[in-house]
């Protein structure tokens, strides 16, 4: 397995691990297990920092399958080299501190949201130079 597709996974298990969050931690607040019981016509109130989690893994929602589409392009296509290798990784890592800091309400998450689509341009650079 390229080491492109090995990120690609590693992305898709980080995704997994935001649904888990984003999923569990609205538990804690009061009136959770009620409204999820319901048939959820109206929104959940998650309160500011679990509002701002499921708003960061929706975001990476929107760069995920782009992301996926690349790498596999990357990949059938054996145009993969070593700025693709460092792409993947710039994507994977920028995109693992995104959710940190927009749960914080830090305004590094545009930093680290430029970051990932850097990392993404540089695949996009072995796919097509």
């Amino acid at each position: 397995m390229t080491v492109e597709l090995q990120v690609l996974v590693f992305a898709a298990l980080w995704g997994l691990i935001q649904i888990l969050i984003a999923a569990t931690a609205p538990a804690a607040r009061p009136g959770y297990f009620k409204w999820n019981a319901s048939p959820r016509d109206t929104e959940f109130d998650y309160g500011p920092v679990f509002g701002r989690m499921n708003r960061a893994y929706k975001n990476f929602l929107e760069t995920f399958p782009i992301f996926a589409v690349i790498v596999l392009a990357l990949v059938f296509s054996g145009r993969a080299d070593d700025v693709s290798k460092w792409g993947v990784h710039v994507y994977l890592f920028a995109r693992i501190a995104y959710f940190p800091a927009y749960a914080l309400g830090t305004k590094l998450r545009s930093a680290f949201y430029i970051v990932s689509l850097i990392g993404m341009a540089m695949c996009v650079w072995s796919l097509f130079f």
